[in-house]
């Protein structure tokens, strides 16, 4: 019950900073969102992504899953939550940014990349199969290298895995032809607190943001 009691308390502090003195955000929020940007983002507790970006209630439509993964285009039986969600983002709310954020110390991809996934559940290893064409460039590049490594560099892989299955989905791919939707891969690195964006130029992960400096 501890936790349900800092919940709420976390509440009324939103409450006292939004509703109790000016609630126009909120007054304007009612009446439509606006977001120009879509984020997908890993489940993980440690990377929320409003936390992350420091961003206000309104300015970002955000799509979490396991490991920050798009499945490709598709229109088969089935529920496709994250694909609905892009499709309403896409066509509804016409973000102009996709950004796919990944991160280290991801469990999704360390499923992924578990010898024997039979114990993982009757949903998780399916889900994080998506990424599978990640775990065979990693597997066939960085076999001799050690575990936290290659892990890094799936999880990266996997981040370009999702950027290339929006581009499954038609409408966006349009949109993204016709340079008014921007596709990024951004990683945070929450070891070292760093920011990373990939580079089609390179062909690499380069700093976006940099660690802050240690205060002596």
């Amino acid at each position: 019950m501890k936790d349900i009691a800092r919940f709420l308390s976390g509440f009324k502090i939103f409450q006292r900073t939004y509703f109790c003195e000016d609630n126009q955000l909120f007054s304007d929020l009612s009446q439509a969102q606006n977001p120009k940007v879509l984020v997908i983002a890993c489940s993980d507790s440690r990377v929320d992504p409003a936390i992350l970006l420091g961003v206000e209630p309104g300015d970002i439509f955000v799509v979490r899953n396991v490991a920050n993964l798009v499945p490709p285009y598709e229109t088969g039986p089935g529920h496709h939550g994250v694909s609905a969600a892009l499709e309403y983002a896409v066509k509804v709310l016409a973000v102009e940014h996709v950004i796919v954020l990944g991160h280290s110390c991801c469990g999704g991809i360390q499923a992924l990349m578990a010898p024997d996934r039979d114990g993982l559940g009757e949903f998780i290893a399916p889900w994080v199969a998506i990424a599978e064409p990640a775990l065979r460039e990693v597997s066939d590049k960085l076999t001799h290298k050690d575990a936290p490594l290659r892990q890094r560099a799936c999880e990266q892989a996997s981040v370009l895995v999702s950027l290339e299955n929006l581009l499954t989905f038609p409408w966006l791919w349009e949109r993204v032809m016709q340079g008014s939707v921007y596709l990024h891969g951004w990683y945070f690195d929450m070891r070292k607190g760093e920011l990373l964006s990939y580079l089609p130029e390179t062909g690499t992960f380069e700093l976006l943001v940099p660690r802050c400096e240690t205060k002596v």
